[in-house]
């Protein structure tokens, strides 16, 4: 097995020179002072560039070559020959220096993004999310499609999912989520969440977001919080996850909810076996199963009755403010269904309509029919038929997300896949854990971590998504447990 014992290292020494990149971005998303944008953008273009050549090498294709179809092998091993394979005939496709030239103007692009949304001027980001969208294309060609360009992309975040397969969820999705948020807003009554009008300092909303980290059983042996502009995790290194966050002084929800979604996303890759990510599969079995564990963390949890009745003493002993708050009052307040403008402040029965106007756009991006300067107008249209609400700048329309500047097309879907996954994973676990709320509410999430470290961290992406959800919940993936699970928590707290 000389020649496993050779790719298993190999694939270690990329994986070395992944840490260094991800550390540098780490940086430049949170700490870097403005001057230092430019020069650490040709650094990161080095170091990706010199793991991106290992990555389509000879010497790589030689040992999957070896590999594929050799007896032997674990599951993991298997898997990762799967996988590292895929990736590595796509990559393969791309000229380096094309990557190279592609890797800097992302990492000016991200740059110019954070300068037009701090202005809402979507001229200064234009020619840049031009460039990446023709990035795009040209991969979307070299990785090859049978039905249209967007597959290939989307693929790239939820193996085997395609446009058409996604259309076949958004459509019947929408056709019963519009009616049922309708119904919401003019038949039901909404919570009253008036208690958290108000100032509510930065440094205390820290803390509290501290508190919920520990409440998770996120490990800051091996993590840390830091403020930036768009909330994002990253994995340094095994053992190494890092959450990020962001504060808004009169929305005290806004950080404490966003810390235990990216929460969330770090636990999942600290419950990987350092094993497992040095094999190549340490990114999930798609990032819509890792945005469920997000999603499961934010909502299921976050916004529970059982949660509030454990977590209320941590937000009164932050804002002593609260104190005449009981639990079914905080419980109320954070689960206000609103039509909003901003993606990462929606609510759960909202937010996937977010996705679907994003999910649009892209499309019409890659199939020609919307070009990048008529975006911003696009954008508004869409979200006011959507939504029912009109962006009055574009730093809270078509500028409030990072993706876009990294040339992360086809990521979106995946956030709404995470929402469905998420109720069909958190309906097994309830099955398999009866008493799972009064566990929580005593303030012990441990049986709830337990869990999903043992169906679906621990694996990676040994198994691709469509069949991970059926080997934990024994059934394909279905969004009547999304709508089930908003119908029984929405329908009688709006007195319906």
């Amino acid at each position: 097995m000389e020649t496993l014992a050779l790719y298993e290292k190999y694939l270690r020494e990329i994986s070395k020179l992944n840490s260094a990149v991800a550390l540098l971005v780490w940086d430049q998303r949170t700490y870097i002072p403005k001057g230092g944008h430019e020069a650490r953008a040709e650094v990161v273009g080095k170091l990706s560039t010199m793991a991106f050549e290992m990555a389509i090498s000879d010497e790589l294709g030689g040992y999957l070559e070896a590999l594929e179809g050799q007896d032997g092998l674990s599951e993991a091993q298997r898997a990762s020959v799967r996988v590292v394979g895929k990736q590595y005939r796509r990559t393969k496709a791309i000229p380096p220096a094309l990557f190279e030239q592609y890797v800097i103007d992302r990492s000016k692009s991200e740059a110019a993004w954070e300068e037009a949304k701090e202005n809402g001027d979507f001229a200064l980001f234009e020619p840049h999310l031009t460039k990446m969208v023709d990035y795009a294309k040209k991969f979307a060609e070299y990785y090859g499609y049978e039905d249209c360009a967007y597959d290939a992309l989307v693929d790239e975040f939820e193996p085997g999912m395609t446009c058409r397969e996604l259309k076949t969820i958004i459509e019947p999705l929408r056709e019963k989520l519009v009616p049922l948020l309708r119904r919401l807003t003019e038949d039901g009554t909404a919570p009253d969440n008036r208690l958290l009008a108000g100032s509510f300092p930065l440094d205390k909303q820290r803390e509290l977001s501290l508190r919920a980290l520990r409440t998770m059983n996120y490990d800051f042996n091996h993590g840390r919080m830091d403020d930036t502009v768009h909330p994002f995790t990253i994995g340094i290194a095994p053992g190494d996850v890092r959450v990020t966050n962001r504060f808004i002084e009169t929305m005290p929800l806004s950080g404490l909810m966003g810390a235990m979604h990216e929460g969330g996303h770090a636990l999942y890759d600290l419950g990987m076996p350092a094993e497992i990510q040095y094999l190549g599969l340490g990114n999930g079995a798609s990032f819509g199963f890792h945005e469920s564990q997000s999603r499961m963390w934010e909502n299921m949890v976050g916004r529970s009755l059982p949660f509030w009745k454990m977590f209320r003493r941590e937000v009164v002993d932050v804002f002593p403010q609260l104190s005449s708050a009981t639990a079914e009052d905080l419980y109320r307040a954070v689960n206000v269904v609103k039509p909003s403008l901003i993606r990462v402040e929606a609510d759960e029965v909202t937010y996937n309509l977010h996705i679907m106007v994003r999910f649009e756009l892209e499309q019409a991006l890659f199939d020609g029919s919307l070009a990048v300067a008529d975006l911003p107008e696009a954008w508004n249209s869409t979200m006011e038929e959507y939504l029912g609400v009109r962006p009055a700048s574009n730093a809270e329309g078509v500028l409030q997300d990072v993706h876009w500047s990294g040339g992360m097309f086809g990521y979106f879907p995946s956030y709404m896949l995470g929402n469905l996954y998420a109720a069909q994973l958190f309906a097994a676990i309830r099955r398999d854990i009866p008493d799972l709320d009064s566990r929580i509410a005593g303030g012990d999430t441990k049986p709830l971590l337990d869990w999903t470290r043992d169906k679906i961290h621990l694996v990676g992406q040994i198994y691709e998504p469509a069949d991970l959800i059926r080997k934990v919940t024994d059934e394909p993936l279905s969004p009547s447990y999304f709508l089930d699970y908003i119908e029984a928590k929405y329908f009688p707290m709006y007195g319906l």
